[in-house]
Order: structure tokens, then C-alpha cells, then sequence
């Protein structure tokens, strides 16, 4: 008997480089490029047999007294498949969008020496109140320390240092005691600075009325004289976010 062909030495090398090349291409896949081509893998598969026993489904006949295939079963795996393609891939975007938030939370933790509940109550409550985290963080450095009990010689209170006026505002009913709560100061704090960015349609303008009062800010606009009293710009040094 004729033993088959024995593989050259050349063409095994050959074969091991080409392994090892596309095992260190897998390798550098990330986990969600891994389903996804283990799901376009798997899709070209089924579509695959569908075309093959499609091209077997005329020669059967009412005669052979047998269903003619129509590709139900592989048309419902290919759906399964995808459904499970999509489901997998949005767990692991939730994933990551966690892990993102955690990382910025130790991050701004470590960077103002808070501890992490609040730095994680200031990023909420930001999101929360469409204001950009990273403005946040400066301005309640700027404002008060983190502190607080914070309040100042003309009675701002809290985290934002916020003006009861300002705050009642938006909550009627608010009392002092209340705006000293952490939460509630934030929540109101951002929304008035929300709202100023939406007034002003920039930055600088809305944090220098936020600082001096929007009534002083309009004032010396008006006079054609410069706002600006330093606290804008060392709160957006460095700062290249958006709001």
C-alpha cells in the first residue's frame, strides 16, 4: 500500500508560523471583538447550511411523503445566536461604563482627598443635573473645600455654597438646615449652574455669575467693562471640558 506524502520540514514550518500568527491576532482581540467574531462566525455557518439544504429541498417530493425543508430551524438558531450576539455585547458595555465610572470616582477621590461616598455623591448628582463632572469637582473645591458646613460672610451655605434666596428658587419650602444637606445642596448648586450655562451660552460668563450674582455680572457688561474677577479663570485653569 502507498503511504501518503510525508510533509516537508518547509511546509510544517510554514504551518506553525501561521498558527502562531493567528493565535497572537486572537490574543490581541478584546473580549467584545472575540464574540463578535465568534457570532459573524457562526452566522456565516448557518447561512451556510441553509443554502446547502435549501439546494436539497426540490429534489424531494409530496410522493417521497416527506415535509420539504424550508430553513425554519436554522433560520430560528441564526436568530437565537443573534439575540445572544446582542445581549452580550450590551453587558459588556454596562460593564465597561462601570468600570469607567469607578475609575473616575478613585480618581477624583485621590485627587481632592475626599472620601469616595462623597466623590461618588458629587459625580451623580452632576450627571444627574447635566453638568459636566469635571466642572463640578472644581467648583465645589473652589467654593468650599468639600466641606459641608461651609458657610461664608454672606450666608452661602453648603457644598456649592448657595444662597438660601438662590435655593428657594427652585425649592420654596427649603430652610437653612436643609440646604446644609449634601444632596439637596449639590442638586440645587448644579441646577443654578445649568441653568447659567443655558443663559449665557458659555462657561466663563455663567461661572462669574455664579460667583458675583448674575444681577452685577449683566451690570458691568452693560457698562462695557470686563466681569471677570480672577475666579473664572482659576476655576477653568487647565479645564478643557464642555458643558
Amino acid at each position: 500500500m502507498r503511504q501518503p506524502p510525508r510533509m516537508t520540514s518547509h511546509r510544517r514550518n510554514t504551518l506553525t508560523r501561521e498558527r502562531g500568527a493567528f493565535s497572537g491576532a486572537w490574543g490581541r482581540l478584546s473580549a467584545t471583538q472575540r464574540i463578535m467574531a465568534r457570532g459573524v462566525g457562526l452566522v456565516l455557518v448557518m447561512l451556510g447550511l441553509g443554502a446547502i439544504v435549501g439546494g436539497w429541498a426540490p429534489s424531494a417530493t409530496a410522493s417521497d411523503d416527506i415535509n420539504v425543508y424550508n430553513g425554519t430551524a436554522v433560520l430560528s438558531e441564526f436568530e437565537h445566536l443573534r439575540s445572544s450576539l446582542d445581549s452580550a455585547a450590551g453587558e459588556l458595555e454596562l460593564v465597561r461604563l462601570r468600570l469607567e465610572r469607578a475609575e473616575n470616582l478613585i480618581q477624583y477621590s485621590a485627587r481632592y482627598r475626599i472620601p469616595a461616598d462623597l466623590a461618588e455623591l458629587v459625580y451623580d448628582v452632576a450627571l444627574g443635573e447635566g453638568i459636566d463632572p469635571e466642572l463640578a469637582f472644581r467648583l465645589v473645591n473652589l467654593e468650599s473645600g468639600f466641606d459641608v458646613r461651609a458657610t461664608s460672610v454672606v450666608n452661602a451655605i453648603g457644598l456649592a455654597q448657595v444662597m438660601i434666596k438662590t435655593a428657594r428658587f427652585y425649592e420654596p419650602d427649603l430652610t437653612d438646615a436643609e440646604l446644609y444637606e449634601p444632596a439637596t445642596n449639590l442638586r440645587i448648586g448644579f441646577r443654578y449652574l445649568r441653568d447659567l450655562l443655558e443663559t449665557y451660552g458659555d462657561v466663563k460668563l455663567a461661572l462669574l455669575a455664579y460667583n458675583r450674582g448674575p444681577a452685577m455680572v449683566q451690570h458691568l457688561m452693560r457698562r462695557g467693562e470686563d466681569p471677570e474677577n480672577g475666579y473664572a479663570s482659576k476655576l477653568m485653569k487647565g479645564y478643557t471640558g464642555t458643558y
